[in-house]
C-alpha cells in the first residue's frame, strides 16, 4: 500500500504499542481527520529501519541507547527519556508449576525442566532480549549461582522478534513463562513474578551494579560488535532528522511526555519520567 505523503508516521517499540495508540487518540482530539500510519519492531531493528532509509515522524524506543548507538548524529540530533520500566517473569495460570514457583525459586524451577518452556526475545532485535540476558547474569551473582546464566542461556525454548510477540505466545499458550517487561505483562493482564531490584534494571540506585553484566551484540556493520552494559531501562522518543511533519511530530511527543500522556503511561505500567 503506498504511503500517504501527508499521514503522521510513528514507529515504536512494540512495548509501546498500546499507549502510543492512546496517545494518538489524545492528538485526534485536535485533529479529528489526522490520517497516522503506525508500524512497530523490536527497537534495534526500529533503529536499523531508519538508518537505511525508512521516513517517519516520530520514533519511540525502549531503550534510549539504541539512539546512541544507531541513529545519533546522523539521522536523530536527540532524543528525550520519557518512561521507565523493570523486567519480571510473566505466565499464564496455567503454565507447569504455576502454583509453586516464586520470586525465592524461579531459578530452581525453570532450567532442566523439559515440562516447562520458558522464552525470551531476540538481543539481536529486541532490547527486552539483551535486558533478559542482562538479568541472568546479575542473577547468578546476585544469587550466588555460579552456572546459572550458561543453564537458563541453553534451556530456552523460543526466541521472539520483540517483547510483545513474547507476550501473545504466553496468552495463546505457546509457551509457559516468558521474561518480560513490567508494562506488557499488565497490558497482557498476566500474572507475573517480580525480581529484586538488584537484578530487575529498575534502579538507578543500581546502576553500577547493573553494568557489572555485558552482552555483545552484531554491531551497525558487518564484522563490528556492539557491547551493551547493564543500565536502568528507559524508553525514549525522538523526532528523525528527514522526517516531513515536525510541527506535527512534537505535538505528538508533548502529549506523551505531557500530563496526559503521562496518565495513559501510568495506565499502561509505565513510570513517566
Amino acid at each position: 500500500m503506498k504511503a500517504d505523503p501527508n499521514a503522521l508516521k510513528i514507529l515504536h517499540a512494540g512495548a509501546l504499542r498500546k499507549p502510543i495508540k492512546e496517545c494518538i487518540h489524545i492528538l485526534w482530539e485536535k485533529y479529528p481527520d489526522l490520517k497516522v500510519e503506525l508500524d512497530y519492531a523490536g527497537s534495534r531493528a526500529c533503529a536499523r529501519a531508519v538508518a537505511e532509509g525508512k521516513i517517519v515522524d516520530v520514533i519511540a524506543l525502549a531503550d534510549y541507547q539504541v539512539f546512541n548507538d544507531i541513529l545519533i548524529p546522523r539521522f536523530v540530533d536527540t532524543s528525550f527519556v520519557f518512561a521507565t520500566d523493570q523486567m519480571v517473569l510473566a505466565f499464564d495460570e496455567f503454565s507447569p508449576e504455576s502454583n509453586q514457583i516464586n520470586e525465592q525459586n524461579w531459578m530452581d524451577v525453570l532450567p532442566g525442566n523439559p515440562a516447562i518452556k520458558y522464552a525470551r526475545s531476540d538481543h539481536r532485535l529486541d532490547p527486552c532480549g539483551y535486558r533478559t540476558l542482562i538479568l541472568w547474569q546479575l542473577a547468578e551473582q546476585y544469587y550466588g549461582r555460579p552456572g546459572l546464566y550458561r543453564e537458563l542461556e541453553n534451556g530456552w525454548s523460543n526466541l521472539y522478534p520483540k517483547s510483545l510477540d513474547l507476550a501473545v505466545a504466553l496468552m495463546e499458550g505457546k509457551i509457559d513463562y516468558g521474561f518480560e517487561y513490567l508494562s506488557v505483562t499488565k497490558q497482557m493482564n498476566l500474572p507475573y513474578i517480580q525480581f529484586p531490584p538488584q537484578i530487575n534494571l529498575s534502579d538507578p540506585r543500581y546502576a553500577g551494579y547493573y553494568a557489572r553484566a555485558r552482552v555483545v551484540i552484531e554491531g551497525n556493520y558487518p564484522g563490528l560488535e556492539t557491547e551493551i552494559l547493564g543500565a536502568p531501562i528507559e524508553f525514549a522518543v525522538a523526532i528523525p532528522r528527514n522526517s516531513n511533519q515536525k510541527v506535527l511530530a512534537q505535538e505528538f511527543i508533548d502529549i506523551l511526555t505531557g500530563p496526559r500522556g503521562e496518565e495513559v503511561l501510568e495506565a499502561n505500567g509505565l513510570i513517566p519520567c
